[in-house]
């Protein structure tokens, strides 16, 4: 090994060295050029035994030599490990460069050396938490997974965060397929992560099931939400209470965020399983906020959002209800609160199709902010729009208007394909058929290349 070591220590100087002359630099040069102290250069390179070089010091001189990121990273193995010694002050930042520039070759080289000894699978940790917290959470994947695959200890926190990381970064994108999925695998270990992670994670569980349209799911974590916010907040209160010194757990948000949260998602999840009684006494758990304690400035902005939501949320129960008296003061304040229009219409439009109002004005109103709803690319936002585009069609199909509610049902059937959403794409494909009579050449060519294309 110490033969090998020594090869390749000097298989990395001297391709510096070469570089060196050929561009003519001396030593002195060097230095200037990369920022590196010209005593430490010359260790670097010409030392017995060579000083150390750090995985910056590299970039610096691959930078000088017009080199691209990631030049000789393959020989830079040895300055982390030898002779079974690893460096984690050198091990880390290299790792996290190879992934940053992409030299996935070094980084197979070098983790399964690491996973020869268990205990280094909290540096694979620590590489995949640095790369998270730098918003690189692509990057980081990889690493979360060498540690799920050989952390034993299922209970242990890199294990335990390392699967709620992963979940995190599956549920950013807008496949309905994978995010289920990802909802599946994080779901047993969600109540071994710290409360604090806890509180984020229940919420970003509870939101990817509204996505996907799972209610009874969605209810079920709006509960626990609801229940761990309360025990915290309660805590809390009584240490305040008793003189003792604060334990305000770091979240993400506010903690009013996750208990009004908690009566909003379980709100929303009973309005669409149809129980719209049991939903407006939720809707009244986060309509007023205003006595939950230590709010600051941020804490008061949230519960004002609340309230506005509160509003928006009983006219939308009310509308689904049958009662379109509220029609005109919901159309008032959608048009005061632009970021509603969307989900705002959803609502009016399945109403609408329920008991039979006309709503053409409406749709006139909204033709603009209706025009932009292509521009939400949020998993919300588009699981939002298809059902918008769904309803629209049986809205117009109802009305004899067969041509535009087909190009309705083409949207949502385009939609469904890109989000992977399988019920939706069914649905879509059943709409079309059963009109497929009045559909023209070009709407008949629209829904075969979609289903070519998708094949969902």
């Amino acid at each position: 090994m110490g033969g090998l070591q020594g090869t390749m220590h000097w298989s990395l100087r001297s391709e510096i060295e070469r570089h060196r002359r050929e561009c003519g630099y001396t030593l002195s040069k060097l230095g200037e050029l990369t920022g590196i102290n010209h005593g430490s250069l010359s260790e670097i390179l010409n030392g017995n035994p060579p000083r150390a070089m750090t995985i910056g010091q590299l970039d610096a001189l691959a930078a000088v030599f017009g080199r691209e990121p990631g030049w000789l990273y393959e020989l830079y193995t040895e300055e982390c490990i030898t002779e079974g010694r690893i460096s984690r002050p050198r091990l880390i930042p290299y790792l996290i460069r190879c992934a940053e520039v992409g030299r996935q070759d070094c980084i197979d080289e070098v983790v399964p050396k690491l996973l020869e000894n268990p205990k280094n699978i909290s540096t694979l940790f620590a590489v995949a938490e640095q790369l998270y917290e730098e918003g690189k959470q692509k990057q980081s994947v990889p690493f979360y997974e060498y540690v799920i695959e050989n952390e034993k200890d299922s209970y242990s926190n890199q294990f335990v965060m390392s699967q709620y990381r992963l979940f995190r970064v599956v549920v950013q994108g807008t496949n309905s397929e994978e995010n289920w999925k990802a909802v599946i695998r994080f779901d047993p270990y969600r109540r071994r992560l710290p409360e604090n992670n806890q509180l984020d994670a229940l919420l970003q569980l509870a939101n990817v099931c509204y996505t996907i349209h799972k209610w009874r799911e969605m209810d079920k974590y709006a509960d626990e939400l609801r229940e761990l916010a309360t025990i915290i907040y309660e805590d809390e209160l009584r240490r305040r209470r008793s003189n003792k010194a604060s334990e305000m757990l770091s979240t993400e948000r506010h903690l009013v965020v996750y208990y009004g949260q908690a009566f909003l998602i379980k709100s929303i999840a009973l309005e669409k399983q149809e129980l719209y009684e049991e939903a407006k006494r939720y809707v009244d758990g986060y309509a007023d906020l205003s006595w939950f304690e230590f709010l600051d400035e941020i804490g008061q902005i949230e519960v004002q959002k609340f309230r506005s939501w509160a509003t928006a949320n009983l006219y939308t129960l009310n509308i689904l209800m049958g009662n379109s008296d509220v029609i005109p003061d919901y159309i008032h304040f959608l048009s005061d609160h632009p970021k509603e229009v969307l989900s705002g219409l959803v609502t009016i439009v399945s109403a609408a199709n329920q008991y039979g109002f006309s709503i053409d004005s409406i749709f006139e109103q909204f033709a603009e902010h209706i025009d932009r709803f292509e521009d939400r690319q949020d998993a919300i936002g588009m699981s939002e729009h298809m059902q918008f585009r769904n309803e629209m069609a049986i809205y117009l199909f109802k009305r004899g208007k067969y041509a535009e509610g087909l190009n309705e049902t083409l949207r949502c059937l385009s939609l469904s394909d890109t989000m992977k959403d399988y019920d939706s794409f069914k649905k879509c494909t059943t709409l079309f058929w059963m009109h497929l009579q009045y559909a023209s050449d070009e709407q008949k060519g629209k829904y075969q290349t979609i289903l070519t294309k998708g094949a969902v």
